[in-house]
């Protein structure tokens, strides 16, 4: 088994998904690990969600701190370019430990135990055993590559969301589904039918695992493709995504939406949640209710 370089860069939580992206498409990367938290009775108590740490095969001296540092900053400043600001991206420090003979592809399993979710939703990983009280709805889950596990606090505004306004029968488009959470828990709270679509055709296959492990293959397709991609319209959206792209892409949101229908959209840092309310402003939507989880926001709108 070959040995890892464990890479640790500092971020703003919001740019989570960019480091990820970064440490697969220019590193033969083993696995990230986006938070490291601690549970007390399916209740988290501290998390640390500011570090992303990635594991890096690598041979004997691969690597040094100053070329995975360089690598770091020249896709920073790419992102700068696209309209990112320092302060959305973070510091990106970056520091690296050699780790020998450890398949971090598994080890950061150990990191993440059975999460309450919600009032009525925990999250189980498909590797532990878990139990439910009778009001409570059980997801088994298994993220793979895909983000989405049920512990991060804009997942579970999404499920927060879904749980006080899914109605029995409603048809949903869950829009950057990743492992189908979502999807999965509007299937379980009485929607019919749901699409899940990502932009990353890696997770696809990942979805449909989790959607078969919790008895809902039959109710959700999954597919790669964005929101404008969709042609059909939908009672319930949901979109876990970051603050700019909602705000890009709100117009194409609002076009899925049947109407009166309801949209919970996540993703957003209570600092950034302005754009995205100008954006839905501008495209006449009606904001039902802002939920907000440490320095993260959700909103629900309604067209």
């Amino acid at each position: 088994m070959k040995d890892y370089f464990e890479v640790s860069v500092k971020i703003n939580p919001c740019a989570i998904e960019l480091v990820t992206e970064i440490f697969f498409e220019r590193f033969e990367c083993e696995g990230v690990v986006q938070a490291e938290e601690k549970y007390k009775d399916l209740e988290l108590i501290e998390t640390t969600d500011n570090i992303a740490k990635g594991y890096i095969k690598c041979e004997e001296n691969d690597f040094s701190v100053a070329e995975i540092q360089k690598i770091f900053d020249h896709a920073k400043e790419e992102l700068k370019e696209e309209g990112f600001t320092d302060e959305e991206l973070g510091e990106w420090t970056v520091s690296a430990k050699k780790i020998i003979n450890q398949d971090w592809s598994q080890k950061w399993k150990e990191h993440w135990k059975p999460t309450k979710a919600s009032e009525h939703v925990v999250i189980c990983p498909s590797w532990e055993e878990c139990s439910k009280k009778d009001d409570e709805i059980l997801i088994t889950l298994d993220p793979g590559s895909a983000f989405g596990t049920g512990t991060h606090a804009t997942t579970q505004l999404c499920i927060r969301a879904i749980e006080k306004y899914i109605k029995h029968g409603d048809e949903v488009a869950d829009i950057g589904t990743g492992s189908g959470i979502l999807a999965i828990t509007a299937i379980k709270f009485g929607a019919s039918h749901a699409i899940g679509i990502d932009n990353d055709p890696l997770v696809i296959d990942v979805a449909k695992d989790n959607a078969q492990i919790n008895g809902v293959f039959n109710k959700i397709d999954f597919a790669y493709g964005t929101a404008d991609s969709l042609t059909e319209q939908y009672d319930f959206v949901c979109a876990n995504i970051l603050h700019n792209i909602l705000a890009e892409i709100m117009g194409d949101l609002k076009k899925i939406m049947k109407p009166q229908a309801k949209m919970v959209m996540s993703g957003i840092l209570d600092e950034k949640k302005q754009i995205v309310l100008d954006a839905i402003n501008e495209h006449q939507l009606k904001v039902v209710e802002i939920i907000q989880q440490e320095q993260w926001v959700a909103i629900v709108v309604q067209k």
